[in-house]
């Protein structure tokens, strides 16, 4: 018993001489422990992300600063020398009438790739959205033509517009008609690529409004069935309103593919952009066409970067307001 109380009483004297951390040791330890937490995140964010980050920053942020100083430049393509003129090439852009001619040609081409590519493309998804024989057949070949290379449905569709051995004038022929000048006409050229365009990427908003019309719920419209509503009443009541987030995606990715990725199939079927020189097509004509304007051209694309970029910003700001999301 006394040995007992002797061990009790020399724990006692033991614990005053070493009364433990304090409570600002304790908050010290703390806030080390949080900033070895906070360095081993931030290693581990530059491991996984540091490389990204390089090569985004050298290979789309270095290329466009780029582009902005060679924008201020009087430069021909290969030259040595160049000569700072300030903004006077966006001037040129903006105040010429060619600047004015790529304006209308890009609206023209926008607003009918946008348009043509989106009704159609519903218009085929509602119809593969049935129970029909061969659906999954005629699914993949809606969305052929999108993988497909530009130049090569380019090509394809130059024989068929061909206006003497084509198989559109042979068809044209039969009803007594005679083929438009399609490479002649700067009107019916600007038309002609719109078809083509349409042609190639309206699998791609058929697939995308597919995906929308499967996610909208039977039982919406199985009670509209049983309350006699009509096919019409039931897509413009129930579908389209519903499908809004999808018309939404659709029109702002349409409208920067339509502005940059049309290239191909405009230098192919018209090489010398006549009437469907694009604002992606006239960068191409004026620094590697027969103008050789480097500093022009640089200008444009800074044009087209700041124009892609409001149109995106404005479509975020006030049309997703009238987009009803479930």
């Amino acid at each position: 018993m006394r040995s007992t109380t002797s061990s009790a009483d020399d724990d006692g004297a033991a614990d005053q001489q070493n009364p433990g951390p304090t409570e600002q040791e304790l908050e010290a330890n703390r806030r080390k422990a949080r900033r070895r937490a906070k360095s081993r995140n931030w290693t581990l964010f530059l491991l996984f992300a540091g490389p990204n980050i390089l090569l985004i920053l050298a290979f789309i942020y270095y290329p466009l600063l780029s582009n902005m100083y060679y924008s201020t430049l009087d430069w021909r393509l290969g030259s040595a020398t160049a000569t700072s003129v300030g903004l006077q090439n966006y001037v040129d852009f903006f105040t010429s009438s060619s600047g004015v001619e790529v304006w209308r040609v890009t609206g023209i081409f926008t607003a009918g790739a946008v348009l043509g590519s989106m009704i159609l493309g519903l218009l085929i998804a509602l119809v593969i959205n049935k129970k029909i024989p061969g659906r999954t057949a005629a699914r993949t070949a809606v969305f052929s033509p999108y993988v497909l290379s530009g130049v090569g449905v380019a090509l394809v569709w130059n024989f068929i517009f061909d206006p003497h051995r084509g198989a559109l004038s042979h068809v044209l022929a039969a009803f007594g008609m005679s083929s438009p000048q399609w490479y002649l006409d700067e009107d019916w050229a600007l038309f002609m690529v719109i078809i083509v365009y349409v042609w190639k990427n309206l699998g791609y908003c058929a697939v995308v409004f597919l995906a929308g019309l499967q996610s909208i719920p039977k039982d919406l419209l199985e009670s509209a069935t049983i309350d006699r509503a009509g096919p019409a009443r039931r897509f413009f009541s129930i579908v389209l309103p519903l499908l809004t987030p999808t018309v939404f995606f659709l029109f702002v990715t349409n409208i920067i593919f339509s502005m940059t990725n049309a290239f191909d199939i405009l230098r192919t079927m018209t090489p010398t952009g006549h009437g469907t020189n694009t604002i992606i097509f006239e960068i191409y004509l004026q620094s590697f066409g027969a103008y050789q304007r480097a500093g022009y051209s640089a200008s444009i694309a800074v044009v087209l970067f700041f124009t892609l970029f409001l149109i995106t910003a404005v479509q975020l700001r006030f049309v997703e307001r009238k987009v009803h999301y479930a």
